[in-house]
């Protein structure tokens, strides 16, 4: 299949494709991964970033500069994570950020569920504002690409490079999840990429305003996310 063609949006077809790609790229380092994936793929895969740093972006666009890349507007972002969003676009400005929104604006949520719901029902509200608008703009692709790390979480520990996302019917690569913190931290550096401007104010791991807070000194960096809840994931990636 040459670059910049349809793949096959058949759903059978793409996860005999993925769990191939799972055996033969078990290894991959991440530009292995990402080459693979432009020369499967071609135009039709899409980046997601949370913008708490642009290292997935830098990677890609090392290799195809004009991609399409998903943040998720909920509606609740820190003023600086859409401060990042925008300094990324003109930074590489070849991308093309797709703003994922939720059906309704906070207000019509509000009017809906009452204010606040993410402290009510935080998995509501995520299934609201994230997992529903991911869905829906992946249902116009047959692959993404995720900043997945094996040591973001301990539910993350088995993430494979590529693998077939069940959920949202997609093939789904994590170029960088054997990527360890120091790894992360090193490409940042020696590449000087943007990164957002929490992280050095604590926030190691960044969400929506409300629901994120600054991580104390050596503890695990997800422990900033819905702090006092038993909840630790978004549902996005499982």
């Amino acid at each position: 299949m040459s670059v910049g063609s349809k793949i096959t949006r058949d759903a059978t077809e793409l996860k005999a494709l993925a769990e191939r790609a799972s055996e033969e790229l078990a290894e991959a380092s991440a530009i292995e991964a990402l080459r693979w994936t432009v020369e499967t793929f071609g135009d039709d895969f899409i980046v997601a970033s949370n913008m708490q740093d642009a290292v997935l972006i830098d990677l890609v666009t090392g290799i195809k500069s004009d991609v399409d890349v998903l943040f998720l507007e909920t509606g609740y972002h820190f003023a600086e994570t859409i401060g990042t969003r925008d300094a990324v676009a003109t930074v590489y400005p070849d991308i093309r950020v797709i703003n994922a929104v939720p059906r309704q604006t906070v207000a019509e949520q509000d009017a809906e569920y009452g204010p606040r719901l993410y402290e009510r029902d935080p998995n509501l509200c995520c299934q609201l504002r994230k997992v529903v608008p991911l869905r829906e703009t992946l249902a116009r692709y047959p692959a993404w690409v995720t900043g997945v790390r094996r040591v973001d979480a301990p539910t993350r520990a088995g993430t494979p490079i590529v693998g077939w996302d069940e959920r949202n019917g997609l093939v789904k690569i994590n170029p960088i999840a054997p990527w360890t913190d120091e790894e992360f931290r090193a490409y940042i550096d020696e590449h000087g990429v943007l990164e957002n401007t929490l992280v050095s104010e604590g926030y190691l791991s960044i969400g929506c305003a409300p629901c994120t807070a600054k991580v104390a000194p050596g503890a695990d960096p997800r422990s900033g996310r819905w702090a006092g809840q038993a909840k630790t994931e978004c549902g996005l990636h499982g």
